[in-house]
């Protein structure tokens, strides 16, 4: 018995020491994968990433890092305070005290910036891969004053002159469409008057609204007055609905805007349009300002005014890659509004065209 119990002992020492040592290369094994996830999550590159030699931010890769985890910045990016060595960044200015109609725009931002935990770095369709050519990242939201909207105005142009000056281009996420006048003001100080492509379901050139002419439907007339604009270089796509009067867009023409109501682009590819565009707005500094009203709302529910009858997630993006060539100086995407998007669908697609903009800046790498 004794010698039995001996030899179990031998046994039971011989497999624990094979499983310990099964159990140690397990480890190692992981620790060996864990690392390389660790340096994937860092800005470095290597050849099977198809990545330059140059450090740039580039966000940590699903295959590796779940799209659940971690802090949500836009495009799961680095955060950082300022635009400070940055080639582009995205910032959000969350307010919705200038709409008209449904609120909710404070909150797209935030929405926008969870939604895009599902993008990828490199764009598929264009072969666009803006990661290996900008430094971007997520410098966070215009500290707005939700109680006074000229204030708010003047806090957005401020933070707008300050990410200006170090030569970064803005990526905005609304908030309202009050937004474009203040950034507007900001970058007409910089670059001179600019030429402007306004995708929107409205013209938001009215005068005064309810006593009042700092609102989402007056910044363009605001941005006229102030000189901001080339009007010759302007063009306003998708305009549609019902008006206050039987030419809604009258005020548009006679500045020399170029207007493209949205019944000139049903059913059809709206590339012709851009390149007809890009021949107007021509080398000089151009604006991007997307209004995710622009898009029917059986694509973009989540919005304060939709109108029926817009333009498709499709043409979106033909208008947006259209943009490829030109001298972006700023983009905006706004009016998101999560209350009214049960499905997320709306700050999805808003993050997925904010993607895009920045595909099409003028430093971005194209793959072949």
């Amino acid at each position: 018995m004794l010698s039995l119990l001996k030899t179990s002992r031998i046994d039971i020492r011989g497999t624990l020491r094979r499983s310990c040592i099964r159990i140690t290369d397990t480890f190692s094994e992981v620790s060996a994968v864990c690392n390389k996830t660790l340096d994937r999550r860092r800005p470095c590159f290597t050849p099977t990433r198809l990545c330059s030699g140059k450090r740039y931010n580039v966000p940590p890769s699903a295959e590796f890092v779940a799209r659940v985890s971690g802090i949500a910045t836009m495009g799961k990016l680095p955060y950082q305070e300022t635009a400070d060595g940055l080639d582009a960044a995205f910032v959000g200015v969350p307010i919705d005290t200038g709409t008209s109609n449904r609120p909710g725009t404070r909150f797209g931002p935030r929405q926008i910036r969870a939604e895009s935990a599902l993008l990828r770095a490199y764009n598929s369709g264009t072969r666009a891969a803006p990661y290996e050519s900008l430094m971007v990242a997520d410098i966070g939201d215009v500290n707005v004053n939700v109680y006074d909207l000229k204030d708010t105005c003047r806090r957005i142009r401020e933070a707008y002159r300050t990410i200006l000056a170090t030569g970064c281009i803005p990526l905005t996420m609304g908030g309202d469409h009050t937004i474009a006048y203040p950034i507007l003001q900001a970058v007409a100080e910089k670059h001179g008057p600019v030429g402007l492509i306004h995708v929107d379901a409205h013209a938001d050139t009215s005068d005064v609204v309810l006593g009042e002419k700092i609102g989402h439907g007056t910044p363009f007339r605001r941005c006229v007055e102030e000189g901001l604009l080339d009007c010759k270089r302007v063009v306003q796509i998708g305009l549609r609905g019902t008006g206050y009067s039987p030419d809604a867009y009258e005020w548009s023409r006679a500045q020399g805007f170029r207007v493209v109501q949205v019944e000139e682009c049903w059913f059809k590819s709206l590339a012709p349009l851009m390149s007809a565009v890009r021949t107007q707005m021509g080398t000089g500094p151009v604006y991007l300002s997307f209004d995710i009203d622009a898009l029917d709302p059986a694509f973009a529910p989540g919005t304060g005014t939709p109108e029926i009858a817009g333009l498709t997630s499709i043409q979106g993006l033909e208008i947006i890659r259209g943009c490829h060539g030109l001298n972006l100086v700023g983009c905006d995407l706004v009016e998101v509004s999560p209350p009214y998007d049960t499905t997320g669908n709306t700050a999805l697609t808003a993050a997925n065209l904010l993607f895009e903009m920045m595909c099409v800046l003028p430093k971005t790498k194209y793959y072949d």
